[in-house]
């Protein structure tokens, strides 16, 4: 799906200001607000908009700690153990890998002590060969998407770059 200018100043918008409704985003546009919800639609038909609610903060939810867990899988088994970790609510994501483990998990615990717990839940799970942890110090670039958007909305806006 292409994301022209518009669409892009749409999405900035709703990143900057998720809880402005959608006359007010028409009128910092110019646009008619019929023209918003038409293009918010399409971008939540094309999985362009995948979620609306707020981020929330591990941290300030008792789980200071975050460390990103490879799991390696035994052959086979990889929907098996990607099923298993949807049922331990300290895993906040989970992707299939390339490279030196099959899953790449990022993992919230309250403790280090709690963190240990929760990889030994880990690998005790049907299918899981070995862990491997990486604990994180500090975040140095949060969660982001508006210098996506702004580098598409950027091309969209020139002839022949979209």
């Amino acid at each position: 799906m292409a994301v022209d200018a518009l669409d892009a100043k749409i999405l900035r918008l709703l990143l900057e200001q998720p809880r402005t409704s959608v006359r007010e985003y028409a009128r910092v546009l110019g646009v008619a607000r019929g023209t918003v919800q038409a293009r918010l639609d399409r971008m939540e038909r094309e999985g362009v908009i995948t979620a609306y609610g707020p981020r929330l903060s591990p941290t300030a939810l008792g789980h200071p700690v975050l460390a990103f867990v490879h799991i390696e899988v035994t052959q086979g088994r990889l929907e098996e153990v990607a099923d298993a970790l949807a049922g331990v609510p300290q895993i906040i994501e989970a992707f299939s890998t390339t490279g030196g483990g099959d899953l790449l998990t990022r993992v919230v615990a309250r403790d280090a002590a709690h963190l240990e717990d929760v990889i030994q839940r880990l690998i005790s799970l049907p299918g899981v060969v070995r862990t491997r942890t990486e604990v994180a110090l500090r975040e140095r670039v949060p969660h982001r998407m508006l210098p996506l958007v702004e580098t598409v909305g950027t091309a969209a806006g020139k002839p022949g770059t979209a």
